[in-house]
């Protein structure tokens, strides 16, 4: 089964062609970029698009715009594809990078999303001995290693959600219009009044 996967929720987009769990390529860039990444890596493969039997995609939580156009990607290639989807939320990706990983992602205004999933500030979170991995233990790096976390150096690939991690979490693959976003909270945007 060759699986096109990708996630779109934080501030790097991630990609992965694999074919019957084995990694074909991967790619790592913006999400204004995801199409490019994954035709590159189709061609790459030596393979067409009608080739793909399945897309993975990362839920959220994450950046609201970038969660959409990575929902809309699956969507739209799922429809032009006749391929089935399955969506895995982005905090178990990062969860399953290493063991004990603790996912926390940087969710903006001071807080940051966690398993639940939930937006707190990152001095509410209980972390004491924990492996907190991903963009938002990064940034509160000094507020995480304060409460006892311990947070892996900003380059290590623990904290970016790799599209490989996606296609191994998932098990149900369904109509691509019924994926779903995973948002926590409103977004900031209001509609005029």
């Amino acid at each position: 089964m060759i699986v096109l996967a990708f996630d779109t929720a934080t501030d790097v987009a991630t990609s992965a062609l694999l074919e019957d769990g084995v990694v074909l390529g991967e790619r790592v860039g913006v999400a204004r970029a995801l199409l490019g990444d994954v035709d590159d890596l189709v061609r790459a493969a030596g393979l067409e698009p009608r080739d793909l039997d399945a897309l993975v995609v990362g839920t959220g939580p994450g950046s609201f715009t970038s969660t959409r156009i990575g929902l809309s990607v699956a969507r739209g290639l799922g429809l032009a594809l006749g391929v089935p989807a399955a969506g895995v939320s982005t905090l178990d990706a990062l969860a399953s990078a290493t063991d004990g990983a603790y996912p926390v992602i940087d969710a903006r205004r001071g807080e940051v999303f966690v398993p639940g999933p939930l937006a707190l500030p990152p001095d509410d979170l209980e972390v004491e001995g924990a492996l907190c991995v991903g963009n938002g233990a990064v940034r509160y790096r000094e507020t995480l290693e304060r409460r006892g976390a311990l947070v892996a150096d900003a380059d290590d690939p623990v904290h970016v959600p790799h599209a490989r991690l996606h296609a191994g979490l998932t098990s149900e693959l369904a109509d691509p219009d019924l994926l779903l976003p995973v948002y926590v909270r409103a977004p900031d945007a209001k509609a005029p009044a």
